[in-house]
């Protein structure tokens, strides 16, 4: 029997299911419709022109102000017909409150828009009677429109005018709840729009730190959990390389001067207009000159022209008379007649007004001495040579160069009278006179001490001479040295041009002379490298061959270029590496020798560079012109001039470095040699200090040329100066 039973409740308990499904499913019943439909008397066909016609008498207490159109369709009844067989052949059931179908309409989640015209303006159809078009197509009517009048009367009567707006897709009013209210009321007051939602609702923690008897998780740590964090690390070691070096800096204290209040000035214009700009920096226009005695009309008698002063002023051009008239005298003030000349100047004065700029100048009050860079006094940054000592007499031409052996006791000259001289420097006596038969170009010593050897560029020839001045030891090992050649040697077989080696025999030998070279064009210049073993050889009409360098141990010479570059003037090999310094007539260029690449090149700012010179440290070096100019270059600076000298008047024909003492020197066409301090610092962030103390004369200038070359004393603050009077001097 339980079980009979229980069979029974489960299946009425499926027919109220069942019953329940089908009211939920099925179309929802309007009894207002029924009565409309039912009574016979009144005329469903009311609206015929538009569906929405019955709107206007919707009930006002209606919330959702969505109702379904009055007219019935076959749908409907349809619907009640099935709700009624599905009531008679279903049990007696208890009848339950009617819900709403949520499923009666199928709407997205956007507004339920019935106007199917889109998102167009409405505006479009201000000229047509419809204001869009329902989902069957039927136009929608737009509704009438009552004038002022009318409005002003519902206004007065309508309880709910406040709270009516108009649809823009339908024209129709629509009746705002108290819901809708509300929301717009709590969006104008920037609350949250559900007036039920509290955002301060109390706080509920899942993830507690007690321990629970059922934790909302528990899952095992991750590893991660007793792992350092890489990603951490290196952000705090970012954040630690910062600070130290100064990117990241903590907070500042804050001062009293934050804590006052400050002021600004609201009305002030950023962008001001040209008017009142001009009227700001508004300049007043000069005044003219009061008149003087001389337009008087009755001035003193000495300031009247006299016959030849009034035909010497009618003589001259306008623009280059003292005065635009000529005085006159009149005994009173009424004989004076008017000025002719009244309305001219008033004219000139408009143009001078109107054509000439004024601009105002802001006067710099700055003291002439701030400007002068304040540098050492001369008696600070002594020794440097101040004297004429010893004058060195002998030549009978102008002395072109000269040349000093590494331990300063003898010096050698070249001059024009085709003689090499050797002297003695403490004395000033000389002590040998070489006949080279060509007017000598360059002399220069080996500056190897263990080598006795002077190089002498006569014409097209290298001159290799021994002195045989000094130690004997050292003359005999030169010469055994020079005496391994046998023969002429070649520069080379894939040399275009020839330099020949040969060694003189016989007498010339006796007289010293060693090796001769022979080069294709006349040589100007012959330098040595510090070791003494290459020296280098300026051929200026030798085009691409106009730089050779030469070994003396192999005997061999070799043209490093194969193109030009330009009329070359000095070359200089670099005291501590293996670059080549070669100078044209604007351009120094750096070559490094074992890369055989150009490494730098550097801008003279100059005409025609005429002498270069290297500092003993390698990174700094002077170049004198032609246009009298003298230029400091910091290899490590600039490709330009560091700081450019111009205290000559004429030509510079020689620049020369201390190798010990921080001075340099610069002979000019002027007669006058130029010392200079120049001390180069080991801290790279400092500048060289450059200061001129002394101006050296006593060179003649002759036929335009003055001092010709000028070298230091390897040893001592000495100078010597070789010019076109015939003479050497040596400063002290």
């Amino acid at each position: 029997m339980a079980s009979i039973i229980k069979r029974k409740s489960s299946a009425f308990e499926n027919v109220a299911i069942l019953k329940n499904h089908e009211e939920l499913f099925a179309p929802k019943e309007n009894t207002e419709k029924e009565i409309s439909s039912s009574d016979e008397g009144i005329d469903s066909t009311d609206s015929e022109d538009s569906i929405y016609s019955g709107l206007e008498e919707e009930d006002s207490t209606d919330d959702d102000g969505e109702d379904e159109p009055e007219s019935l369709d076959e749908s409907d009844e349809y619907s009640d017909t099935n709700e009624k067989e599905s009531t008679k052949d279903s049990p007696s059931i208890p009848k339950e409150e009617t819900k709403t179908n949520e499923y009666e309409q199928d709407s997205s989640d956007e507004e339920d828009i019935r106007n199917t015209i889109g998102n167009i303006p409405i505006k479009w159809y201000d000229e047509y009677p419809h204001i869009g078009y329902d989902v069957s197509g039927r136009q929608i009517i737009k509704p009438k429109k009552g004038d002022q009048i009318d409005s002003f009367l519902d206004k007065m009567e309508n309880p709910d005018y406040g709270r009516t707006v108009i649809d823009k897709q339908t024209g129709q009013e629509v009746i705002l709840t108290e819901n809708d209210i509300a929301t717009i009321e709590n969006v104008r007051k920037g609350k949250y729009p559900e007036g039920t939602y509290n955002p301060y609702e109390p706080w509920v923690d899942f993830f507690t730190n007690e321990k629970m008897e059922h934790p909302v998780t528990n899952h095992p740590a991750h590893k991660r959990s007793f792992i350092p964090s890489l990603w951490e690390r290196n952000k705090v070691s970012q954040y630690v390389h910062a600070m130290k070096m100064g990117w990241m800096k903590p907070r500042q204290d804050k001062t009293q001067d934050d804590d006052e209040p400050k002021f600004y000035d609201i009305w002030k214009d950023s962008e001001q207009s040209e008017i009142s700009r001009r009227f700001r920096h508004h300049i007043p226009a000069p005044k003219l000159l009061l008149p003087g005695h001389d337009e008087s009309y009755n001035p003193p008698p000495e300031y009247l022209f006299t016959e030849e002063e009034e035909l010497a002023w009618k003589e001259k051009e306008p623009e280059d008379r003292r005065m635009n008239f000529i005085p006159q005298k009149y005994s009173s003030l009424r004989l004076v007649p008017s000025y002719p000349r009244f309305i001219n100047e008033r004219f000139e004065r408009c143009l001078d007004l109107y054509l000439c700029p004024r601009q105002r100048k802001a006067r710099m009050n700055v003291n002439p001495e701030d400007l002068i860079p304040k540098l050492p006094k001369p008696k600070d940054l002594q020794p440097f040579p101040t004297t004429l000592a010893i004058v060195y007499k002998g030549h009978k031409n102008l002395i072109r160069c000269s040349s000093i052996d590494p331990s300063g006791q003898w010096l050698v000259s070249g001059s024009d009278d085709e003689t090499v001289k050797f002297w003695e420097v403490s004395t000033g006596r000389c002590i040998r006179t070489v006949n080279v038969g060509g007017a000598v170009k360059e002399v220069s010593w080996n500056p190897n001490s263990a080598i006795c050897l002077v190089a002498i560029a006569v014409n097209s020839l290298v001159i290799l001479l021994n002195p045989q001045l000094g130690d004997k030891l050292i003359i005999s090992n030169t010469d055994n040295m020079l005496d391994k050649i046998e023969g002429p040697q070649e520069s080379g077989e894939s040399s275009k041009v020839k330099i020949e080696w040969s060694a003189y025999t016989g007498s010339q030998y006796n007289n010293g002379f060693r090796i001769k070279i022979s080069h294709p064009k006349d040589v100007s210049q012959v330098t040595w490298h510090i070791r003494g073993d290459y020296f280098a050889t300026v051929l200026p009409k030798g085009e691409s061959m106009s730089v050779c360098i030469s070994q003396l141990s192999k005997h061999k010479s070799q043209m490093p270029f194969k193109q030009s570059k330009g009329l070359v003037q000095k070359v200089l090999f670099h005291p501590t590496r293996p670059y080549l310094f070669v100078a044209t007539q604007r351009y120094v260029r750096v070559y490094n020798l074992l890369k055989q690449e150009l490494t730098k090149k550097l801008m003279t700012n100059c005409k025609w560079v005429s002498s270069m010179d290297v500092h003993p440290e390698g990174d700094n070096i002077i170049i004198g012109s032609y246009d009298a100019r003298l230029s400091w270059f910091d290899m490590d600076l600039s490709t330009k001039p560091y700081q450019t000298l111009r205290h000559h008047k004429k030509a510079i024909r020689q620049v020369c470095y201390h190798p010990r003492y921080p001075l340099f020197a610069s002979a000019s066409d002027d007669g006058t040699i130029i010392v200079c301090h120049g001390k180069v610092y080991n801290d790279l962030m400092q500048n060289p200090l450059i200061v001129p103390v002394k101006i050296l004369k006593g060179h003649e200038i002759s036929q335009g040329l003055g001092v010709l070359g000028c070298h230091f004393h390897p040893n001592q603050p000495w100078l010597f100066s070789s010019g076109a009077d015939n003479n050497i001097h040596l400063y002290t």
